[in-house]
């Protein structure tokens, strides 16, 4: 799995970076053929970052979100459980096959 870590406006330090890495590796767990994770931090506004997710799969599905919050973290959870309902939603579609 390839993750990409890009900032807009500023620079995130090291620990940051390790930090959400070790938060986004966690959704492989959903679905397992995750072949890249972009992130991208918008730190313009110093007091509200924003978070966008991007996530691509090797069934050639995206999954995206965004969230800005007044907590980089508090973001990134909210981005992160976003994706997740996202992902555990298009896992039952795929384990349903239209049974009802």
């Amino acid at each position: 799995m390839q993750i990409n870590i890009s900032t807009r406006h500023g620079n995130l330090s090291e620990a940051a970076q390790t930090k959400i890495t070790e938060k986004v590796e966690k959704l492989g767990r959903f679905i397992e053929r995750v072949s890249k994770i972009d992130i991208t931090v918008d730190l313009e506004k110093a007091d509200q970052p924003a978070i966008s997710l991007v996530v691509t799969t090797e069934l050639k599905k995206e999954f995206k979100a965004d969230y800005s919050s007044d907590n980089l973290y508090g973001c990134l959870d909210q981005v992160i459980d976003k994706l997740e309902n996202q992902m555990r939603k298009f896992k039952e579609k795929l384990t349903d096959h239209g049974k009802k």
